[in-house]
């Protein structure tokens, strides 16, 4: 018997063991290495099940995971959510946070240690390409998220369980792996790109095999953009730009409408429902109607407000501030000494979520791949399709359709500006600077500087919620321009930021690896090539007009 069906074995015992343990509901005379159709109904429930916990470790949908990793890390470094808990003295946005909250994303047994256990259970019970590719694509989901919030991580050594005490990866080596690991995913898809699994096992796209290869093409673009600054080459010696210009150029091709989007439904929620909204959530003082532990960000709001853009309410909720002039939407601003909430910090616009806790994750939107599009042919030459204009347009079109708002046209041609930040708590922590000098109006005759500013910008805006990925976007191109932390809140702060300005460039690796995984741990800090702190760029973040 191959490892394959022991392993199956295995899984069905599990299953069944709770039904009976004396029942002879199997007849002497049948094969006992032959599946039946109530064992293939057990396999199609396992290999369901072991998906659906692997797409519950790229967002997490553990609401305390997800708390840390998407509210208090991305979306406070994207400039999305502001912390609002004013019992919390030590944070991200202070840049003096304690370990528990920046080394989840390597240590909670909600990600890595969920992708790879799961993994590997389903290699070992099915044999369908399809459902193969599909685990290739969501480790890359995975750990591109990981990488990015250390640097070197490991990747080649971890084993089937997720342990991570073992030997880190070099950056570009991970970035090869996981283009490596695309590029198979593809190749599998496309051998069989007119089938589907059950939709029941993938809450993600139903199955489809055509939609989960536009998704990979994606990804692969959006790796190749975020290293676009490197000399990096491929395991096959491909160029960033060769290999953003392969996804697009490829038959399936990336995103292209919103039905393309890759989001996790609800239908994968545990009883918490969206985790995102749940940890926003947390907290909620009585009457508040805009939320608890996260609110809006001013960063936001401030760019919204000033080109008057109707998706605000479907971001935000209402500001609860009262009188003649009190702002309909107003952000809390980020690093600053946290107002109380159950007073103060209630009165700032929440975070809103259009199906409450049924609000699916987004993963990946068509938005963003024509807002990537639009910068790889503005800035940098590629052969993608097509010109910046029409893709940047095209970007915010689909964003309007997809939540479902009005006046495209209108906007598209808008020459407002970002508001500057006044705070209507008595203005301590009020921020005059103009975030931006640009408008949405596309310029023709603009610079490489101002079009891959004003793309970012409604990329930015487009990816709400996406915190993790506007926060690679800022440290990569320096954009959008965010409203800096209080200096006089974290003048003291341990984390090695300075330069408010550029903010936090990483996290900390875990305490714990210094200790239980040392040598390796030494030989990361060695290829971070800095100390290992918030402030120490990563191998792509090497803009040289980022100083």
């Amino acid at each position: 018997m191959n490892k394959q069906t022991i392993k199956f074995y295995l899984f069905f015992a599990a299953a069944v063991f709770q039904c009976s343990c004396t029942s002879n509901y199997l007849s002497i005379n049948s094969n006992p290495y032959e599946v039946t159709r109530d064992q293939m109904a057990v396999r199609d429930y396992a290999v369901a099940s072991g998906l659906s916990a692997m797409f519950g470790s790229v967002i997490s949908t553990d609401v305390n995971t997800a708390q840390f990793t998407d509210c208090l890390l991305g979306g406070t470094q994207g400039g999305y959510y502001a912390d609002a808990n004013n019992g919390w003295t030590n944070t991200i946005s202070k840049y003096n946070p304690t370990d528990d909250w920046t080394r989840v994303f390597l240590y909670s047994d909600k990600v890595i240690p969920q992708l790879y256990s799961n993994m590997s259970n389903v290699e070992g019970i099915s044999d369908d390409p399809l459902v193969h590719a599909i685990m290739k694509i969501v480790k890359v989901c995975v750990l591109s998220r990981v990488t990015d919030t250390y640097g070197p991580i490991p990747y080649s050594e971890i084993g089937s369980t997720g342990k991570i005490q073992v030997g880190y990866d070099d950056q570009p080596d991970v970035y090869r792996q996981m283009f490596d690991d695309l590029d198979e995913a593809i190749a599998l898809l496309d051998a069989n790109i007119d089938r589907s699994i059950t939709t029941t096992t993938d809450q993600v796209f139903d199955g489809t095999a055509r939609k989960w290869c536009r998704f990979a093409n994606s990804m692969k673009l959006r790796l190749a953009m975020r290293i676009v600054y490197t000399d990096f080459r491929s395991s096959q010696g491909l160029t960033p730009q060769e290999l953003g210009e392969a996804a697009v150029s490829h038959p399936v091709g990336v995103m292209q409408t919103n039905d393309d989007n890759a989001r996790l439904s609800a239908k994968a929620f545990g009883k918490d429902g969206n985790s995102l909204y749940t940890a926003c959530m947390y907290n909620t003082p009585a009457g508040s109607k805009t939320g608890g532990d996260s609110h809006a960000a001013a960063d936001i709001i401030c760019y919204m407000n000033g080109y008057g853009d109707p998706r605000r309410e479907k971001y935000f909720t209402k500001a609860q501030f009262t009188g003649d002039n009190a702002p309909e939407y107003v952000g809390l601003r980020r690093g600053i000494a946290i107002p109380a909430l159950s007073t103060v910090g209630l009165l700032y616009s929440g975070v809103n979520f259009v199906e409450g806790m049924s609000t699916p994750l987004q993963w990946m939107n068509a938005a963003e791949v024509f807002f990537l599009r639009a910068e790889a042919a503005g800035v940098f030459g590629w052969e993608v399709g097509g010109d910046a204009k029409s893709f940047y347009e095209q970007g915010v079109r689909l964003s309007f359709e997809q939540w479902g708002v009005g006046g495209v046209d209108e906007y598209l041609s808008g020459t407002h500006l970002p508001e500057t930040y006044s705070d209507p708590n008595g203005g301590l922590n009020t921020y005059t600077t103009q975030l931006s000098s640009l408008c949405v109006a596309w310029n023709d005759s603009a610079s490489k500087e101002e079009m891959q500013e004003r793309i970012i910008i409604q990329k930015w805006i487009a990816n709400f919620h996406l915190g993790n990925e506007a926060w690679a976007d800022f440290r990569r191109t320096g954009f959008p321009h965010l409203i800096p932390a209080v200096e006089s809140v974290v003048s003291n702060n341990t984390q090695g930021v300075r330069n408010l300005r550029l903010g936090a460039r990483r996290m900390p690796y875990p305490a714990d690896e210094a200790t239980n995984n040392a040598e390796n741990y030494l030989r990361a800090v060695d290829l971070l090539g800095g100390s290992d702190n918030m402030a120490t760029r990563m191998w792509w973040d090497c803009n040289p007009a980022i100083q």
